[in-house]
């Protein structure tokens, strides 16, 4: 007869540890119920189609930023007298400093560019129509946030890059009429740069944050939690048809895959490629020369629409209303106003208020694909006004990469504010027409 043997300490502590996780299973299921909700959620369909990738790149890009941005809070000092070399200090002596800020810059660049792709997608394939109508108002509210907090951010550094951008803000500020000076006594609190920085400090950190906090699980957890995913149009799909992967293991393994990638290409670009060297810029000096480096792309249509449009201005009264400073301002608030309202308008035009779950096809709706082709040229017209400057008249002046001198870049001026009225008409008619003769093959 065989004698029974002592189970092995490895075995003993394996089997422990199953019991404790069983148990503690049970305890928290008793309470919470989380049986009942987890096993659904688990077998939820997810799709698998590269493009439904591109909001996952926002989310994870988005939890780089606050792991790197916890660092970088850790050594700067939000002092107008200090900031700029607490910045420097955090780029040149902590070590890994430079690694950590860069990471913070490609993350925020990945977090914006992945939400435009992702509008793209939504907006061209139609997944905003009804019942996603709040998940493309948040994605739009999300998008505007983004580009104000990336706006907050390249200001921190206070050096003279950073202060060019915030003194034209204080421009446009000051400019509104009866209400402007009041507004930039709020944020600026006195002369120019007064305690700007601490205060963008503080949204930058807090406000602006805290508020994305609570928007990103809303548009990305719990509103696809609680509907059904779009599906790509097939010959066999149909509205109430779900297909996919499951979240356990299928989506989750595809999203760890997709947060290591992420970091890794934020990691690389941060190690191999320089941006905003502010050492090499130096620190403010009021009525110096901005640095000869271009507007950052997070504002840079802004900027562009501020140097093609004219330098109007009407006297009312005995105020001067600055006009040529407004309108770049107003089409910019109308074009987010627009695309936070643009499902109830296409639903209002095309009287179509059916629930949808199969994606359209661009060429299958030639007018909104046309509409958004003819808006995306506008805008980078718009962009295309920055990328050449006028040659400083002063030789000490740092150089911008692209210069032409002053009568080239009056005519390069002309043409493009030309190209804001032509090029989007154009692009307009020979989408429409593209798509159109694409939908009758």
């Amino acid at each position: 007869m065989a004698t029974p043997t002592k189970p092995q300490r490895p075995a003993r502590l394996v089997a422990g540890s199953a019991k404790a996780a069983q148990g503690s299973a049970s305890f928290l299921d008793e309470r919470l119920g989380l049986a009942r909700w987890l096993g659904p959620n688990l077998r939820k369909l997810f799709p698998s189609h590269w493009s439904f990738l591109l909001g996952e790149f926002a989310l994870y890009s988005f939890v780089l930023l606050v792991l790197t941005g916890t660092f970088l809070t850790f050594f700067y000092k939000p002092n107008p007298d200090v900031a700029f070399e607490s910045v420097r200090e955090i780029s040149l002596d902590i070590r890994g400093g430079l690694l950590i800020r860069q990471m913070h810059h490609w993350a925020a660049t990945i977090f914006v560019l992945s939400i435009v792709a992702h509008l793209f997608r939504v907006f061209f394939t139609a997944a905003f129509r009804k019942p996603r109508e709040l998940s493309w108002m948040t994605g739009v509210v999300l998008f505007a946030l983004a580009l104000f907090e990336s706006f907050l951010g390249v200001s921190l550094p206070a050096d003279q890059l950073a202060m060019t951008g915030l003194r034209e803000a204080q421009g446009l500020l000051l400019s509104i009429p009866l209400v402007g000076g009041y507004l930039s006594a709020l944020i600026f609190n006195g002369d120019f740069p007064g305690q700007v920085i601490p205060r963008i400090f503080v949204t930058h950190v807090l406000l602006v944050p805290g508020i994305l906090l609570a928007l990103i699980p809303l548009h990305g957890i719990v509103l696809t939690w609680r509907q059904k995913h779009t599906e790509h149009r097939t010959p066999a799909s149909d509205e109430k048809r779900v297909t996919g992967g499951p979240f356990f293991p299928y989506f989750a393994v595809k999203n760890a895959a997709t947060t290591m990638f992420t970091m890794a290409v934020v990691a690389l670009l941060a190690t191999f490629v320089l941006v905003n060297p502010v050492w090499e810029h130096g620190p403010y000096q009021p009525g110096g020369w901005p640095p000869s480096a271009q507007p950052f792309w997070y504002y840079g249509v802004l900027e562009g629409a501020l140097r093609l449009m004219p330098p109007w201005v009407i006297t009312v009264g005995g105020y001067h209303l600055q006009v040529g400073l407004w309108i770049p301002v107003l089409v910019l608030a109308a074009f987010f106003t627009v695309l936070f309202l643009y499902p109830f308008l296409e639903r209002r035009f095309t009287k179509d208020r059916r629930v949808h779950n199969l994606l359209d096809r661009p060429s299958h709706a030639p007018v909104r694909t046309a509409l958004g082709a003819a808006v995306i040229t506008f805008f980078t017209v718009l962009w295309a006004g920055t990328w050449v400057s006028e040659t400083p008249p002063d030789p000490n002046a740092p150089t911008p990469l692209l210069t032409a001198p002053h009568e080239t870049y009056a005519w390069i001026v002309y043409g493009l504010r030309i190209a804001i009225f032509v090029l989007p008409p154009i692009v307009y008619a020979i989408t429409l027409a593209a798509c159109r003769s694409r939908a009758r093959r």
